[in-house]
């Protein structure tokens, strides 16, 4: 994995911080499969229209999300491949059953040294 400069950590951690949010990680959710408009986001997640483009606004500064102007309308969707992959990835870790086996706990308690 390439080291990335403290600036370029900064910008990771501020995507993180921004997808902290509830509403705007769920916004984004709503962009994952397929581009909605403000009106679309807002209706299906229970957020006023203004709410929602505040929301959209920091999104799309933070290249998370990208407009798509249809004539009068404009859409939103998934900035780019990146971003989609790591949001499928984190759902799955966290929706896929997982074994409470806590294997790599017993792995690293072998290599600690022992008490004396």
């Amino acid at each position: 994995m390439q080291v990335l400069s403290p600036e370029q950590v900064g910008d990771v951690a501020e995507v993180f911080r921004l997808l902290g949010e509830p509403n705007r990680l769920r916004i984004v959710l709503a962009c994952l499969e397929t581009e909605r408009t403000v009106g679309e986001i807002g209706e299906a997640l229970g957020l006023s229209q203004s709410l929602t483009s505040h929301h959209l606004r920091l999104l799309r500064t933070a290249r998370i999300l990208r407009a798509i102007r249809h004539g009068r309308h404009v859409a939103y969707a998934i900035d780019d491949d990146h971003v989609r992959d790591v949001l499928r990835n984190m759902v799955a870790h966290l929706t896929e059953p997982h074994d409470h086996d806590h294997s790599h706990d017993h792995d690293r308690s072998h290599r600690e040294e022992p008490d004396p």
